[in-house]
């Protein structure tokens, strides 16, 4: 029986007199925007006016009714699923409960706090930063957080977020407002019950394989007294018991379980995504006492890691088979996690799985998502590298923050493990890279600034997190699930082979040369690891969104609002700079919004075309990022509104799972033309090439017949370039490839010869008309001359299903609509209202374009 605590909530300030109105989940920020006490927080520059929030303490009250049917029952258990993140819970003005840790849920017996009738719970949230400032100053020496934002904070370099287990991005990052908040940020309820209750199941899945899935059923239960009962679990029509005596407190019981040729989950590409209910039963006397169900797929999972004569490799491996990895870094969906609706979590998953991509990193900066998360990675086949909740810093090694970490990963990884989309646990993002013990000169210059006692004592700390405690848990909660300590990570070495950088040959790696070294575009061609696990281009969001945090007059490179929506600190001129290199210049702010996309997007198609034809060396390619936090200029694919950038079209074509990726060799004057398969059986198709002028006009055409193996990446036709071009002007023809499967065109690549910069583009006729009889959702648009990168805006929120395309004259492109639901469907087929299109000819000054 539950009893849930979600109504009638006020809150104040400690120090003030005024009760209002709260919502929860909810936290201190959004309380106080919706009784209009502060100005919306992503606008213009108001982050810098809120940061006197988190140095107040704020309490929180309700009021509630427990009935008599309630209080007849034993045990009533008051049950927070999160609180953030210092909070003293008082009930009845008793104090039950001290929290300290936003990552635990909390779960306290109340039976004799609670009376009949109107009962009240108040909570204290203490200011994150009061707390944890006494903590720098014992310590006595500064811990490294790179990320942490504390003069945004008016902290000066007194950085505290490494104190506190509490979701890192929350005091800032380079892609993230500083919003430390507070509040009751997971639900809240009395849960009662008398005999017995069971509290977790897991189905432990011992051996999978097609012909047969041997599994075991581990039930925890806790009972008040002795209990005798049996023990019932049903999955797939099938029924399995046992006899039980329980002593009170808490059990585990072990039920041996087969399913012969089961339903296999597959990650999205290699198959279906097939899933298991189970239900288990505590009975006695032929009466329910207790149960609960876990949904789960059957699968088995490892993560391969095998020398070779080049290194090592690394790559998961799902039930036999080989994957390579196509997706992105997730981050928390706003600063305010509360904010995120379902209809949220599922655009996100639904838009992954529509853009191709088979796997999600959920990076360890943010929190351990909500079950709904993985339910739908569960649901579209989505595989998710999983990190714990460390990031980019050093972190204490006292005995009460160890413990603190030890219960947070033990809960954590037991709430998680029945997900059959998560295929390997992650100690940390970036922090063996970044300190890099073992190698006095690499790393990011952290251990120079200590003794040597100190970099001795910081290590021992990070090893018994990372090497220790983490490891342990995931060993001792989810028995056979992979653990990677650090990413990047070369291996489990203790020499200096150990750290991870753009050259190495095992392990995974984070190439950010482009953009954070200023690297050319074509160095993607050069670093290529056995696992890309974060590498990314920034870019602006659409001016419909840019419009929501900024004013007319604020719409320029460098204004004040600008600057304080992007936190990557040169990030604009960045941008800028990369694009004089690449690009026409733009006619206008409005322009150099929408181009920022295109070059993103050409950043990324060249990285993940590299990564894909490298295979098997690389096997897996997840960009930096796939989601925002708030509206701003970022590496995201998606900005914080759900909408698509130019980059989330790119990811849907370079991850098609059979597809082509045309490669230029400037130094040797060859291009070639890669084949990639990630499905498992042979392809045979054609392959169409044609060069092709500005005008439309054929050049040089070819078609060859190919085929590839299985899951096999190759170049299937290759010529010099003066061979192909015979004296054309490289600025103003296109090479087109087509593959051609079953009389389909299943894929097809533009390949250009000079950078946009070179390109003779001329200002197109591009029109967009309706398919008859598609109720106003499919379109055909087609330009009289070459059209690069050709945007169609919609009136109504949804996504085409193909942007930012190129188009040459005689070669229509038929694209339909989707607009987002809030359903269990994502998307559907709709009217996207008026349709709006330009091109990169409309966005450049109008002296770089060639004359008709």
């Amino acid at each position: 029986m539950k009893l849930q605590l979600l109504d009638n909530w006020t809150f104040k300030a400690c120090d003030e007199q005024e009760w209002l109105p709260a919502r929860v989940p909810g936290c201190v920020h959004t309380d106080l925007l919706r009784n209009d006490k502060i100005q919306d927080p992503f606008y213009e520059t108001n982050e810098h006016d809120l940061q006197w929030i988190d140095k107040q303490d704020w309490e929180y009250e309700t009021s509630f009714e427990v009935s008599d049917e309630l209080m007849a029952e034993s045990r009533l258990e008051l049950v927070f699923d999160g609180l953030d993140t210092y909070a003293d819970v008082y009930v009845n003005g008793k104090a039950v409960l001290a929290a300290d840790n936003m990552f635990r849920s909390w779960r306290i017996d109340v039976r004799e706090r609670l009376v009949p009738g109107s009962n009240h719970i108040r909570i204290v949230f203490r200011s994150p930063i009061q707390e944890d400032l006494p903590k720098l100053e014992k310590l006595g020496y500064a811990l490294p957080a790179d990320n942490d934002q504390s003069e945004v904070g008016g902290l000066s370099e007194k950085k505290v977020s490494i104190f506190a287990r509490k979701a890192p991005y929350h005091y800032g990052w380079d892609w993230g407002p500083r919003f430390v908040t507070s509040g009751i940020w997971r639900e809240c309820r009395i849960e009662a019950w008398s005999e017995a209750v069971i509290r977790d199941v897991f189905i432990h899945q011992e051996q999978v394989t097609a012909s047969v899935a041997r599994m075991k059923a581990v039930v925890t239960v806790e009972v008040n007294d002795d209990f005798d009962g049996t023990l019932i679990v049903t999955a797939a029509g099938q029924k399995w018991e046992r006899k039980t005596q329980l002593t009170g407190g808490s059990n585990t019981i072990e039920l041996a379980m087969e399913i012969k040729e089961p339903k296999l989950w597959w990650c999205r590409g290699l198959g279906e995504p097939n899933l298991y209910e189970f239900r288990a039963e505590l009975q006695a006397e032929q009466r329910t006492v207790s149960h609960a169900s876990v949904r789960t797929g059957l699968r088995s999972v490892r993560l391969v890691q095998e020398s070779d004569q080049a290194g090592t490799s690394f790559y998961i491996e799902l039930n036999g088979i080989p994957v390579f990895a196509k997706g992105a870094n997730h981050i928390p969906n706003d600063s305010f996690l509360t904010e995120v609706t379902a209809e949220r979590y599922r655009h996100e998953i639904a838009s992954a799985a529509e853009s191709n991509m088979n796997m999600l990193r959920v990076w360890g900066g943010g929190i351990y998502e909500e079950d709904i998360f993985y339910e739908l990675c569960d649901e579209y086949g989505l595989m998710v590298w999983q990190d714990f909740m460390f990031a980019c810093s050093m972190y204490p090694g006292d005995e009460a923050f160890l413990n603190s970490v030890r219960l947070e990963a033990e809960e954590n990884v037991t709430r998680l493990r029945n997900h059959p989309s998560i295929v390997l646990w992650c100690g940390n993002n970036e922090i063996d890279s970044a300190w890099a013990h073992y190698d006095e000169k690499a790393g990011w210059g952290w251990k120079q600034q200590y003794s040597n006692d100190i970099r001795e004592k910081l290590w021992r700390d990070y090893e018994a997190i990372f090497h220790e405690i983490l490891p342990e848990a995931v060993g001792s909660c989810a028995p056979g699930a992979e653990y990677w300590p650090s990413s990047p990570l070369v291996s489990l070495s203790r020499d200096k082979n150990q750290h991870a950088n753009s050259g190495t040959t095992s392990g995974d790696i984070h190439y950010w040369g482009v953009w954070h070294n200023t690297e050319p575009f074509d160095n993607y061609n050069v670093y290529v690891g056995r696992f890309m696990s974060e590498y990314g281009f920034q870019s602006f969001p659409e001016p419909k969104t840019v419009r929501t945090y900024a004013e007319e007059s604020d719409m320029e490179l460098e204004s004040k609002v600008m600057l304080a929506h992007q936190k990557n600190g040169a990030g604009n001129r960045l941008i800028k700079s990369y694009m004089d290199q690449y690009m026409h210049e733009p006619k206008n702010f409005t322009s150099f919004l929408y181009m920022s996309q295109m070059q993103q997007a050409e950043a990324m198609k060249t990285a993940i075309e590299a990564h894909r034809r490298n295979k098997p060396y690389c096997m897996g390619t997840l960009y930096w990022q796939m989601n925002d936090c708030w509206p701003v200029a970022s590496w995201a694919g998606m900005d914080y509104l759900g909408r698509w950038k130019a980059l989330q079209y790119v990811a849907k074509r370079s991850f098609r799972d059979v597809c082509l990726a045309v490669e230029q060799k400037q130094e040797k004057g060859i291009v070639s033309v890669h084949m990639i398969s990630d499905v498992s059986a042979p392809i045979e198709g054609i392959l169409r090439l044609q060069l092709l002028s500005f005008e439309g006009k054929e050049l040089q055409a070819l078609s060859l017949p190919v085929q590839v193996a299985a899951q096999e990446a190759l170049v299937v036709y290759q010529t010099q370039v003066s061979e192909l071009l015979s004296g054309y002007n490289p600025s103003s023809v296109v090479l087109h490839v087509e593959l051609e499967l079953e009389g389909d065109v299943a894929d097809s690549k533009d390949h250009y010869f000079v950078t946009d910069k070179h390109l003779l583009l001329q200002t197109p006729d591009i029109t967009v008309r309706e398919v008859q009889g598609s109720d106003g959702t499919t379109f055909i648009v087609e330009s009289n001359v070459f059209a690069r990168q050709v945007w169609l805006s919609s009136e109504q929120e949804g996504i085409f299903s193909d942007n930012f395309f190129d188009l040459i004259p005689g070669k229509p492109k038929k694209i339909s609509f989707s607009s987002r639901h809030s359903g269990e469907t994502a998307f559907i087929p709709a009217s996207p209202g008026t349709v709006k299109v330009l091109s990169m000819a409309d966005c450049i000054r109008s002296e770089s374009l060639a004359a008709r």
